[in-house]
Parts: structure tokens; C-alpha cells; sequence
């Protein structure tokens, strides 16, 4: 799934915080702690939310940051590489309760209504398929990139938290009476990742082993209808689960009793920057649109033919005359690591572009980064160079994704 645009300081500026012990290692999504933990009491200036899962987290021993609006747990007792680790190897899960489930229902007209502002093939997504796709601005920017899954009587929508309300507000102008929209906030979302996940989700809900990647059902837990989807956002194998709130601490205590460990937002991030994967507000936001981003495959085929949608004929003209920037892998030799904001310059000197994100990946053991350069530097294995402190520093332009995907398909 898709992932979050991090809080800003009032500058308007991210900043990025060490949070473990190993200074290789730092969250890309730039929280801002001012250089502090909290311990789950209610402190700070205004009223965090939480999910239904706040104790189970606390309880584990949670490491928590404000993150678009909520108190999120960031890393556990183990700390982020063992997390990660754990995840590439075993099966981990995630509290995503604070990302928007949005169900959309009504009649064909709702379909040709989300198609003004969403790039997709709506009659080609079938029955329990989940496709993912972005919401577009009038200049062909990303207000936001999201998941779509066609579900009985209309659409889920999983939204990004920092962007969920705005989102709402966008899909509701381009509704008519006849469809109707709703945030289903007595639901939570938890993803269980790794190539464990599958043996331990299907010990709790049988008949999971059956789903295919990016697509889902309906399945019962406790007497209650719960939604799985093989998907995610960390380049394994592994699911969504939509589950009620009223149930969401029993069925997480399952996944741990099974093997599971709990993952916080840091390995979270480390895990998806491995993978390749964006993250709104640092690889997309409304300036940056889908083919900048080397995302042209989630345009839906007949939408980059015919067009119809927000933003259009920017896209159209990128995609007939190319772009002159675009998204690429960078690997910084040796250690260094390149946050958000680093300089790229050219072997000869020109500034060429810009970091996004930037982290030491655990399973590649080395620093791996993403960012956008100028598209005539943009050719696999491009020497280039990174200021780092004040230094130029040697890299390359680097295939993506870092660490070799594991989907089932």
C-alpha cells in the first residue's frame, strides 16, 4: 500500500531524527520528535490521535512519534533493524489504522465520475481486484497515490493519513447525488508482510493461500466480516487486513502468538526504500506527476491513449516528449548516507538534481537512496556525485528496485 507525507515544521522544512543507536540508520520520513521521545503520556501542545491498537503498542514497549495527526509507534524494544530483518526473513506486522478506508458506492455514473480524477481503467478492474493509482491535480500533479479495490456494491479507497481529508474533499466535488461516500473509522488496517505470512494468517482465517497478489475477499473472524488483500508496501510477500476496531487487539495478539513481530513506522520506511517504492511528500506530491515519477504503468492503458482525466495535457505531453526530470536508484559508495534535500551533481559538476529519500537498507548492507535528476544523467550506472556535509561524494544511478521483490502473483 501506499504510504504517508510526514508532518512538517512550521518552516515548512522536514527534519530527520536518529532513532536507534546505529547512525547509519535514520526514519526518511522525516518525523519531528525536536530530538525527543515520548513514552505514550499526553504530553506536547495538542490532542494526538491513536488507533484501536495504542495499548497493545505501549504495552510492547512502543517507541512513539506524532505522524499525520496520530501517535504512531516508530520502532519496538528490538529496534529498526531487527524489525526489519525479521520482516525479510519471517513475517512482521503493521498498525496502518491511520491510513483513510474510504468506501465510494453508486451506479456506472460513479465510475465515470472517479475517472476525471483518477487515472484508471475503471470497467477493467474486476470483482475483488485491487489496482494502484493516483489522485491528479489540474497541472498532472499527485494530490495524493492510493489503492483501489473494487469491492460488492462500489470501491474501497485506501488513503494516505496526512492527505486522507483533503482527498475526501476532492472525491466528493467530482460524486454525484446518485453515489455516496463514507470513512469507515470503526475499521482498522493491518498488514502482515513477509514470507511467513502466509502459513501464520491462514492458521487465524482459513482459505488466505488462495488470493492472489493485489487481490482480495471477504473472510470471517469472531463472527465478524473482515476484508484481506494480498498486498503491501515492502517488496514481500503478504496482506491487508480490515478489520473492526472491536476486534483488531484479539486478532493482532493471534499474528503475535503465530510468530509474527510487531513492526513501527521506521522499518516500515526502510523496508519500502529497498523495495523502490515512493512515498507521498518526498517522491510524489503536487508538483511531481506520474511519469517524472517513472510510474507511467499505473496510468491505466486506455487512459494514456485517450486522456479524460485532471491534468491531462501536461501528462500527454510528457508522455510524447519525455520528461526532464525523473525519479531514479542512487547508491552512494562506501557509507555515506544521502538524506532528503542532498545535492546530485553531474561527474563534471552541474547541479543535476536532488535527493528525496535516503537511508542505510539492512538488506542490501549498504546506502541506498532515491531521488531526481535531470533525465540526460538519468542512464543506469551514471557516475554522479553527492554533497553530503559539505563534500562531494562518489555514487551511481542505481536499478531499481535495491532488493529483489517477492510478490506472489
Amino acid at each position: 500500500m501506499p504510504k504517508e507525507q510526514p508532518p512538517r515544521k512550521l518552516s515548512g522544512k522536514r527534519t530527520v531524527i536518529v532513532i536507534t543507536l546505529e547512525s547509519r540508520l535514520c526514519l526518511t520520513e522525516g518525523v519531528n520528535l525536536s530530538g525527543s521521545w515520548t513514552d505514550g503520556d499526553e504530553k506536547g501542545y495538542y490532542k494526538m490521535e491513536k488507533t484501536a491498537l495504542y495499548n497493545f503498542h505501549k504495552n510492547l514497549g512502543a517507541k512513539f512519534v506524532p505522524f499525520a495527526g496520530y501517535e504512531m509507534p516508530i520502532q519496538y524494544k528490538d529496534g529498526i533493524v531487527k524489525e526489519h530483518i525479521s520482516t525479510r526473513e519471517s513475517a512482521g506486522f503493521f498498525d496502518v489504522s491511520h491510513m483513510g478506508q474510504l468506501f465510494v458506492t453508486g451506479n456506472k455514473s460513479s465510475e465515470q465520475n472517479l475517472e476525471k480524477i483518477i487515472p484508471l481503467d475503471f470497467k477493467e478492474i474486476k470483482m475483488n481486484q485491487s489496482k494502484y493509482s493516483f489522485l491528479i491535480n489540474e497541472k498532472g500533479g499527485v494530490i495524493d497515490d492510493l489503492i483501489i479495490t473494487r469491492v460488492e456494491g462500489g470501491f474501497n479507497i485506501i488513503l494516505n493519513a496526512a492527505c486522507k481529508d483533503n482527498d475526501i474533499k476532492e472525491i466528493a466535488k467530482c460524486l454525484d447525488s446518485e453515489s455516496k461516500y463514507e470513512l469507515r473509522k470503526d475499521l482498522s488496517l493491518i498488514a502482515l508482510q513477509g514470507p511467513k505470512s502466509e502459513f501464520i494468517l491462514d492458521t487465524i482465517v482459513k482459505g488466505v493461500k488462495q488470493l492472489k497478489f493485489m487481490n482480495g475477499n471477504y473472510f470471517e473472524f469472531q463472527a465478524k466480516k473482515i476484508y484481506i488483500t494480498r498486498s503491501g508496501y515492502t517488496g514481500e510477500d503478504g496482506f491487508e487486513i480490515s478489520v473492526p476496531n472491536t476486534n483488531v487487539e484479539n486478532f493482532t495478539k493471534l499474528l503475535s502468538d503465530k510468530g509474527a513481530k510487531p513492526i513501527g513506522l521506521g522499518a516500515r520506511d526502510t523496508l519500502r526504500l529497498e523495495a523502490g517504492l515512493c512515498l507521498y511528500g518526498h517522491e510524489l506530491n503536487q508538483d511531481i506527476n506520474p511519469i517524472q515519477a517513472n510510474l507511467k504503468w499505473a496510468i491505466s492503458k486506455r487512459r494514456r491513449e485517450e486522456g479524460g482525466f485532471k491534468g491531462w495535457e501536461s501528462i500527454k505531453n510528457d508522455l510524447q516528449n519525455g520528461v526532464t526530470k525523473i525519479r531514479v536508484g542512487i547508491k552512494p559508495y562506501g557509507r555515506i548516507i544521502a538524506r532528503e534535500g542532498t545535492k546530485i551533481f553531474s561527474s563534471s559538476g552541474e547541479e543535476i538534481g536532488v535527493i528525496t529519500s535516503g537511508t542505510f537498507g539492512p538488506s542490501v548492507n549498504s546506502p541506498v537512496a532515491m531521488g531526481y535528476i535531470k533525465s540526460k544523467f538519468s542512464e543506469i550506472n551514471n557516475k554522479i556525485l553527492l554533497e553530503v556535509r559539505g563534500k562531494k561524494h562518489n555514487a551511481v544511478v542505481s536499478k531499481l528496485p535495491f532488493y529483489k521483490k517477492s510478490y506472489v502473483k
